[in-house]
């Protein structure tokens, strides 16, 4: 989320909608639930407007807590449910990944960019390839996943240079790209090539591959992929057999698009 400040003095702006939805974003990557300092730390909101927003969260049912914890309930499902039921592009992808994944016996996924992540979309899945489980409304970094660099190639030199700016590049195993101009040159090459190959720099043991998914006017709105344990299947063996069936994948899907 963008930060509040940039939208000062805009007369249709509602502060205490994009506070409320701050907070919801603040439970992020924590299962174990959260304090109100955790939230105010992550949200830069003050203590006190942080337990008022998570208190309406509660009475409306969102959220519950346990002491000073807080905890999402299922109610706050419904958010994600409204995009993924109101998206038709998740919809129109699921037979097709099934497809694919009928045709190579591997996972396929479906993701958008969203901020500096991905998040999946539509997925169908074989097989588990990664030590976390991967489901609709998963989501992962941009920077170490095939889908992010595809997305992340088709940006705008400017949109980039912000993204490069910003973004920092954790090694997430020893094959991880962490310099920004080697990784700003991968992204160029994947730009030319027409997809990405990430090759155990996400996890250990698992290669992914993908390519763009692009409206009828050309621009990049999604990224559709596979990925494989590396035991099974080597780099140019996944360009050689699965790279086809993928642009099959997204030429189909975008046909389909606006």
């Amino acid at each position: 989320m963008p930060p509040l400040e940039a939208f000062e003095g805009n007369p249709d702006f509602v502060l205490s909608l994009a506070r409320g939805l701050a907070v919801i974003e603040a439970f992020q990557d924590r299962p174990e639930g959260v304090t109100v300092g955790d939230v105010a730390a992550r949200t830069s909101l003050s203590r006190a407007a942080v337990r008022r927003l998570l208190i309406t969260l509660e009475l409306l049912g969102y959220a519950s807590h346990n002491g000073a914890v807080y905890r999402l309930s299922s109610r706050a499902l419904r958010l994600g449910f409204s995009f993924l039921s109101s998206s038709s592009l998740s919809a129109m992808a699921q037979p097709i990944l099934e497809e694919i994944s009928s045709a190579i016996h591997e996972s396929s996924s479906l993701s958008m960019l969203e901020g500096d992540e991905i998040v999946y979309l539509a997925r169908s899945a074989t097989r588990r390839v990664m030590s976390v489980g991967l489901s609709v409304g998963s989501r992962l970094p941009a920077y170490c996943t095939s889908m992010g660099r595809v997305m992340l190639a088709a940006m705008a030199k400017q949109e980039l240079d912000s993204y490069l700016a910003r973004v920092k590049l954790e090694a997430r195993t020893s094959k991880s790209i962490t310099k920004k101009t080697r990784f700003a040159a991968e992204l160029e090459r994947v730009r030319r090539q027409g997809y990405a190959l990430v090759d155990e720099e996400l996890e250990v043991g698992l290669r992914s591959l993908a390519v763009p998914v692009r409206s009828r006017s050309g621009k990049v709105v999604a990224a559709m992929n596979t990925g494989v344990q590396a035991a099974r299947s080597t780099a140019r063996e996944m360009i050689d057999r699965f790279l086809p069936v993928l642009r099959d994948g997204a030429e189909r899907l975008a046909l389909a698009l606006p």
